[in-house]
Parts: structure tokens; C-alpha cells; sequence
């Protein structure tokens, strides 16, 4: 069942045309991740399905409601992560997320928020002496205490370590355990890639491209990468890649030094083959690896380029 359909989505900034076209659809509980380079009409999009820009053209509808009939009802389904800047650093998170639950007619508990989003033991700390992480929790946490159907978080990992990042991700899987529907938009395509049910790539102002993780990839191509380097040195990967490109399984090789790259539909047929020749050589084989496409991959062959500044 779809929770949300967006259609003909057009919005221009004077002479800059944002987005041009977006049309798609959110199935309810899901995790739905837009991405795209800078510029390329993602955000825009964002805030006019969060009903926070007025779309010049196309329709926004979430099941029968929309926004010009519907506002106020819409604006009690859907959840928006706030900037650090509509927090107030001097209450503390429990504070916070009191002052935000008298925003609305229903609202979840603090003490379950502050667990959720595991900031308990913080609950008396002033925000501004919150890390980056527990920041952005806290974040997560006010977008969910009125208890919303849809949240929408905006880059909730932007500039968090590793660790901190994959504390977020802990708790949009729980969100997604809930029930709740979640549209989230990332600069980290290991992000997209473990989370999303569903990705679709923006540039431009069009969709480029929409389908699950493992589907893009797939389009993309069913090659798979090998690589491999060779105690034995140079001469070992020579007569590796001259031996490989005569395989039917092999599509392309590179070769640098002792290292060797082989593209391959067949992975396990090339390295049957593989290690049967070096075997006959008695070339030493010091590392082998199998190298799966990545949403990276997919992002870069749609949209030509990395991320644009």
C-alpha cells in the first residue's frame, strides 16, 4: 500500500528550474532514500513533499490528504528532523522533547523517545554540550514525539565518525521495526545501501533511476570484479592477464605491477581456471578478492561524475 505519491513535481528559483519532473511513490513502512549530487533538485523536493516549499506544478498526496485541503491533518502524520539550530541549547534533551510534545494533540512519551533514541543517561545535559552524535539523536527523537506515520530525515549522518553513524542506523531500523514509513536523504552510499528498501537517484531535477539496491546494481551489470597480486611479481600478472584474456568468461583486465583486476560474469569459473594456471606455473598468489558492484558504482554510471561541490 502506498503512504505517499508525488507527482509531475515541477519548482523553479527564478531563472534555476530545481526539479523539472519527479514523480514516485512511498509504500508504507519502508525506508526510501533519495540521492543525488549537489544541485540536483533532492532537497527541494524534499521540503515541498514536507509541505515546507509550494511546488509550481504536480500533486502531493499522502493516501486522500493533501496539502492545500488537508494541512493541518497532514502535519500530524509526518515527523521532520530538525536542524541543530531549532533545538534549544540551553534545555536539555528531556526539555526539548517536553517543549515539542506540547506542539502537538498526541504525543509519545519523553521517557520512551530518550530511550529510543538512547539518550537516557544524557536526558539532564544542556544540548550544547551534547557530541555531534547524540546531537543528531536528539534530532531523530523530536521528529518522532508526535508519533508520526511518515519521518522524513534530511541527511541525519552528515559530518558523525563511523561509530556515531551507525548509531543512527540502529535506530532508523528500529523505526522501520515500528512501522514507520521513512524517507531519508544521504551523502553516504553505504548508508543508502544498507538501509534503503528502495533508492531513487536524482540529478538535475529528473529521476534518473529508482529501484532497490540489489535491482540498480543489478541493471547496472551482472560483472563482478577479481583481483588478485602475486608474491611472484610482475612477470606472474603478465602471463596471468595474457592467460585470462583468452578466457570466454573474462570481459576486460587491468593490470598495475604485481596486482591484476579481471571482470567477470563467472567469477567462479575464472578462478577455477585461474588457479589451475598458476598452479602449472607454480606462481605464488598472495591476495584474492572478489570485488561486488556498489550503489557507488551505480550513482557514478547515472549521473556521470562523483558528488558535485
Amino acid at each position: 500500500m502506498n503512504i505517499l505519491e508525488v507527482r509531475n513535481l515541477k519548482k523553479s528559483f527564478g531563472s534555476i528550474q530545481a526539479v523539472k519532473d519527479i514523480s514516485f511513490s512511498v509504500k508504507e513502512g519502508e525506508i526510501f532514500t533519495i540521492i543525488g549530487p549537489n544541485g540536483a533538485g533532492k532537497t527541494t523536493t524534499l521540503e515541498m513533499i514536507e509541505g515546507l516549499v509550494t511546488p509550481d506544478h504536480g500533486e502531493i498526496q499522502f493516501g486522500e490528504l493533501n496539502w492545500n485541503k488537508h494541512a493541518i491533518t497532514i502535519k500530524k502524520k509526518i515527523g521532520v528532523q530538525p536542524q541543530s539550530s531549532a533545538m534549544f541549547d540551553l534545555l536539555t534533551p528531556e526539555e526539548n522533547l517536553n517543549l515539542f510534545a506540547t506542539f502537538y494533540d498526541k504525543a509519545r512519551s519523553t521517557e520512551e523517545i530518550l530511550k529510543l533514541v538512547n539518550l537516557t543517561e544524557h536526558r539532564k545535559n544542556q544540548v550544547k554540550k551534547l557530541s555531534g552524535g547524540q546531537r543528531q539523536r536528539l534530532a531523530i527523537g523530536l521528529a518522532m514525539i508526535s508519533d508520526p506515520e511518515v519521518v522524513f530525515l534530511d541527511e541525519p549522518t552528515t559530518g558523525l565518525d563511523p561509530q556515531a553513524r551507525r548509531n543512527v542506523w540502529e535506530i532508523i531500523l528500529e523505526l522501520k521495526k515500528l512501522g514507520k514509513t521513512i524517507i531519508l536523504t544521504t551523502h553516504y552510499m553505504e548508508e543508502a545501501e544498507k538501509l534503503s528498501d528502495r533508492v531513487c537517484i536524482v540529478d538535475q531535477g529528473l529521476i534518473v533511476t529508482l529501484d532497490s539496491p540489489t535491482g540498480l546494481i543489478e541493471k547496472l551489470t551482472n560483472e563482478r570484479e577479481v583481483r588478485l597480486s602475486f608474491l611472484d611479481g610482475e612477470k606472474a600478472a603478465f602471463d596471468a592477464e595474457l592467460f585470462a584474456k583468452a578466457l570466454d568468461s573474462v570481459t576486460r583486465t587491468e593490470r598495475e605491477d604485481a596486482a591484476l583486476k579481471l571482470w567477470t560474469i563467472k567469477p567462479e569459473d575464472l578462478l577455477f581456471d585461474l588457479f589451475k594456471f598458476t598452479k602449472d606455473k607454480e606462481y605464488q598468489v598472495e591476495q584474492v578478492s572478489i570485488h561486488e558492484m556498489s550503489l557507488e558504482d551505480v550513482f557514478i554510471a547515472y549521473t556521470g561524475k562523483a558528488w558535485r561541490d
